[in-house]
């Protein structure tokens, strides 16, 4: 040995982690209210291995090392692309998917070739983002990536050769802050089959796969975790089946997992058309209402046309009459999407009027009221 590190008098244990704050070393989904009846959401809260999450070092986590009373062999530094971390006299270590625990022992076992018994402390002071997916019923669907300083959400353009979308959560982000970050749920986002998808701890084995329902709990009728999100996960939001309850659809419209607005183009006969901004799943009536209401010398109020531009790319056109006291959700007052086109026709006396007046508009002054009245009654 050509350098000797001493330790504590009469210990025998393996060197520690040095104890200082580290949240993203000691990890843990936020306290939750277990559900009223047996879930996966249970069974997620239950797992050890998310109720005791131990975080692993990749690309782009800064870390701190050092030897306890052995100077020049201090460094901070950062995990590059190929999972490695570089230290004083030792040169390259592999520390890609290991813990701080895991990571220790194997810095502890190589300066043991050079130092006596060294005792060896490593601390994350900076964890990498954290990059997730995020596909099915959300607004915009994708790869992102999420930071912890509380600053405004931006959106990159997407491309060849471009890392997906970056936002910044303040603290360490949830499936919640994950969805409100990717536009919320569309109109057809089932919050009842909520699907995270969690790569293996262990190299090569089968991602874990859990479930949750948050429509009851907007409901009233349950509770359930807020799971923190790590490296690697996927969000997946199924799409309704079926026709769903205007009470669901009250409830999730108003959830913080909505969009706060859809964008819908009202045109036609109403007193203010143009693109109005309604709130999520509103229905048909409030988009009309939202442009001035019908024109009430114009409109035909049994003619009013909904025009969507499917996810397959087909045009669904759909007939339905203006009723504001139907209930949200049923087929004379559906609810929109971000994006829809309502269009309201003229009723029929004044499609002849305009007609009418296109047809002798070249005429000009050539006919008045009362001639043109004795050309039509002869």
């Amino acid at each position: 040995m050509t350098e000797e590190g001493s330790e504590p008098s009469g210990s025998t244990s393996s060197p520690a982690l040095m104890p200082s704050p580290r949240p993203a070393a000691t990890v843990r989904p936020a306290a939750a209210v277990r559900p009223a009846s047996e879930s996966l959401a249970r069974r997620y809260s239950s797992d050890p291995r998310n109720s005791g999450f131990r975080y692993r070092l990749g690309p782009g986590d800064r870390v701190r090392v050092s030897v306890f009373k052995v100077e020049g062999y201090e460094a901070e530094t950062e995990v590059l692309s190929d999972g490695t971390i570089n230290l004083p006299r030792i040169g390259s270590v592999k520390v890609w998917g290991l813990t701080l625990d895991e990571a220790n022992q194997r810095i502890t076992k190589l300066y043991a070739s050079i130092l006596r018994r060294p005792l060896v402390y490593i601390d994350l002071i900076a964890p990498r983002p954290v990059r997730i997916s995020l596909v099915g019923q959300v607004e915009r669907p994708g790869f992102y990536t999420l930071t912890q300083q509380p600053t405004t959400a931006t959106v990159r353009a997407s491309g060849p050769g471009s890392v997906g979308t970056t936002v910044n959560t303040s603290g360490w982000p949830t499936m919640v802050d994950a969805i409100q970050q990717a536009g919320g749920i569309t109109a057809l986002g089932d919050l009842s089959k909520l699907v995270l998808v969690r790569p293996s701890d262990v190299p090569g084995g089968p991602p874990q796969e859990y479930r949750f329902d948050y429509l009851r709990v907007l409901m009233g009728a349950g509770s359930a975790v807020n799971p923190l999100i790590y490296d690697g996960d996927m969000i997946s939001v199924s799409k309704v089946e079926g026709v769903q309850t205007s009470e669901a659809l009250i409830a999730s419209a108003s959830s913080n997992f909505a969009p706060d607005a859809i964008s819908v183009n009202v045109v036609g006969e109403v007193v203010n058309p143009g693109v109005k901004q309604v709130k999520s799943n509103s229905a048909l009536a409030n988009a009309v209402l939202a442009a001035g209401g019908l024109d009430p010398q114009r409109a035909k109020e049994s003619n009013i046309r909904l025009l969507r531009l499917e996810a397959d790319g087909t045009m669904m056109s759909r007939q339905v009459p203006f009723d504001p006291a139907a209930p949200l959700g049923s087929e004379t007052n559906p609810p929109l999407r971000n994006g829809d086109v309502v269009v309201v026709y003229r009723n029929n006396w004044t499609r002849f009027n305009d007609t009418l007046s296109q047809a002798v508009a070249p005429l000009g002054p050539l006919l008045n009221a009362a001639s043109l009245y004795n050309i039509l009654t002869r």
